[in-house]
C-alpha cells in the first residue's frame, strides 16, 4: 500500500483527463488527478495577457459535440457558454475569402484561371487513379493538382514541417473530408439547415472556462485535484498500479486513466526495448505562441485569420475578444494570438520575442492585414501539439498501443494519449467510454473498450 490509495488515477488535467476524473467521481469511485503544471487545462487553458482573457492558440467547441456532453457543459456553465457565428478569413490565391466558404464569394474572389484549372481538375477526377501512398498523393489525386498545390501542399509543410508527401494517407483521411471538388462545391451551395459549420460554442471567459468548470464539478463530485505533481515512474508489476511521483509520494491505484503522451507513458512505466524505440519514433510538433497586445479598438471584426501560404511561418491568427461577447474585455486594447508551428529547440522555437514579434508584423503587412500597433508581446511554447504521421509511423503506433492494450489497469485516451489529431468534443467523448469501461475491480472491460476505440477511429477533425 503507498502513502495515498484510490480506485483511479487520472494523469493529465486537461479535458479528457478531467471530464473522465468528473464522472468516475459521481460513480463512487475514489478519484485522485496529477497534472505535471501549476494549473488544470492542458492545451485548452485561459490566462491572461494585458487584462484580456487568451487561449493556448485558437480553440472552440463544435457544434458537433454529442448532445448529453453539450448539455453537461451547459448545465456547468450556464450563460457563460456562448453560441457564437463564426467570422474567420482565409488567404487564398493571394485575396482573403471568408472562413468558413461561402460558394458566391469563392466565385467572385479566386481569379479566372484559377476557377479555370480547378473545374478542369474535376472534370478529370474520374480519370485520375486514386492513391494512398501518402498525404499528398493522396489529396493531389481527391481534389485535383490545383487545390492540392493552393491549400494543402503549403500547409502540410508549415503545420506538420514535413513535405506533404512524406505524411501518411491517415493525415487525408482525419483531416480532410471532402473526397472531390464536387463534394466541396456541393458542400457550399448546400444550405446547412444545421448550423454546424458556422457557429460554435466559446465560454465568455475564454476556453479554459471549460477545463476550469470540469475541475470544479469534479471536486465537488469528491475528486482530488493535485497541480505540480510530476509523476516519475508508474510502476504496474505489483498486485495493483502504483504512481510515484517527484516528490516521494506513492499512489497506489485499482486503475490508471492517462491523458499524457503515449511514448510518455511508455518511459514512464518501463516498457520492453522494442516498446521504447517504437515510442522514440513517434514525433510531435511543437508551437510557439506569439501574443500582441494592439493598442485602440479591436484590430478587426474577424475572429481568426487561416494563413496558409509560404509568405509567412504564421498558420493562424486569431483575436480572442471576437470570439465572445464579454464586458470584461476592455474597450482600449485587444490582443492577437499568433500561432507558428516548429520543431522544439529549432531557430523558430529558440528564437526571443522581440524577433517573433517582429516576424509576426512581417506576415501581417505580407498579407495585407491592417498594421498593429503594437503595446507588448508575450510568448508561449508548447512542445506537444500536433502528432506527426510521417510514413511508417504506423508500424510504430500500432507497436505501441498493442503493449497499452495489454495492460488492462490502464487506459490510455485523448489527443496526446492515442497520438491522435481531435478536437475537444473527441477527447470528451473518450473520457466517457474510458470510464464506462471500467470494472468495479479495477480491471478493463476489453469488448466495451474495443468497440469505443472503433468509435474513436472514425473521429474526423473539425476545423
Amino acid at each position: 500500500m503507498g502513502d495515498a490509495a484510490v480506485d483511479l488515477a487520472v494523469l493529465g488535467a486537461g479535458p479528457a483527463g478531467l471530464a473522465a476524473a468528473w464522472w468516475a467521481a459521481r460513480r463512487g469511485l475514489r478519484v485522485l488527478v496529477l497534472e505535471r503544471a501549476a494549473a488544470v487545462g492542458g492545451m485548452t487553458a485561459s490566462f491572461e495577457v494585458a487584462g484580456v482573457r487568451v487561449d493556448l492558440g485558437s480553440h472552440r467547441l463544435h457544434p458537433a459535440t454529442p448532445p448529453p456532453l453539450l448539455a453537461a457543459l451547459r448545465a456547468e456553465l450556464g450563460a457563460d457558454l456562448q453560441l457564437r457565428p463564426r467570422n474567420g478569413r482565409l488567404r487564398v490565391y493571394g485575396r482573403w475569402v471568408g472562413f468558413p466558404l461561402r460558394a458566391g464569394e469563392l466565385l467572385r474572389a479566386l481569379p479566372p484561371r484559377a476557377l479555370a484549372r480547378i473545374a478542369g481538375d474535376a472534370l478529370a477526377a474520374p480519370l485520375r487513379p486514386r492513391s494512398e501512398a501518402s498525404f499528398g498523393a493522396a489529396l493531389s489525386a481527391r481534389l485535383g493538382p490545383e487545390l492540392y498545390g493552393e491549400l494543402y501542399a503549403p500547409y502540410a509543410r508549415k503545420l506538420w514541417g514535413l513535405d506533404a508527401n512524406r505524411i501518411d494517407a491517415e493525415q487525408a483521411r482525419r483531416r480532410v473530408t471532402a473526397d472531390s471538388p464536387w463534394a466541396i462545391a456541393a458542400r457550399l451551395l448546400r444550405r446547412d439547415r444545421t448550423g454546424r459549420g458556422r457557429a460554435f460554442w466559446y465560454p465568455r471567459r475564454g476556453f479554459g472556462q471549460i477545463a476550469d468548470a470540469l475541475a470544479s464539478a469534479a471536486t465537488a463530485a469528491g475528486a482530488t485535484i493535485r497541480t505540480n505533481a510530476e509523476v516519475s515512474t508508474v510502476d504496474l508489476d505489483g498486485p495493483e498500479p502504483l504512481v510515484r511521483l517527484a516528490d516521494g509520494t506513492t499512489v497506489a491505484c485499482g486503475h490508471i486513466a492517462s491523458t499524457i503522451a503515449l511514448p510518455a507513458l511508455a518511459r514512464l512505466a518501463g516498457a520492453p526495448n522494442d516498446i521504447l524505440d517504437a515510442a522514440g519514433g513517434l514525433a510531435f510538433r511543437a508551437m510557439v505562441l506569439v501574443y500582441l497586445v494592439h493598442e485602440g479598438r479591436r484590430w478587426t471584426p474577424y475572429d481568426a485569420h487561416y494563413l496558409p501560404g509560404p509568405e509567412t511561418p504564421v498558420t493562424r491568427i486569431s483575436e480572442p475578444a471576437n470570439y465572445r461577447d464579454s464586458p470584461d474585455d476592455p474597450p482600449d486594447r485587444t490582443v492577437l494570438c499568433a500561432e507558428i508551428p516548429c520543431t522544439a529547440g529549432d531557430p523558430l522555437w529558440t528564437m526571443d520575442d522581440t524577433a517573433l514579434a517582429g516576424l509576426v508584423r512581417e506576415g501581417i503587412a505580407r498579407t495585407g492585414l491592417p498594421p498593429v500597433r503594437l503595446a507588448a508581446v508575450r510568448t508561449r511554447r508548447l512542445p506537444h501539439v500536433y502528432p506527426v504521421y510521417e510514413l511508417g509511423f504506423r508500424d510504430r503506433f500500432d507497436l505501441l498501443d498493442a503493449w497499452a492494450n495489454t495492460l488492462d489497469r490502464v487506459t490510455t485516451f485523448g489527443r496526446l494519449g492515442l497520438f491522435a489529431h481531435d478536437n475537444t468534443h473527441h477527447a470528451l467523448a473518450m473520457a466517457a467510454e474510458a470510464v464506462a469501461a471500467l470494472r468495479t475491480g479495477g480491471q478493463r472491460d476489453p469488448a466495451t473498450w474495443a468497440a469505443a476505440r472503433a468509435r474513436f477511429a472514425t473521429h474526423v477533425v473539425e476545423d
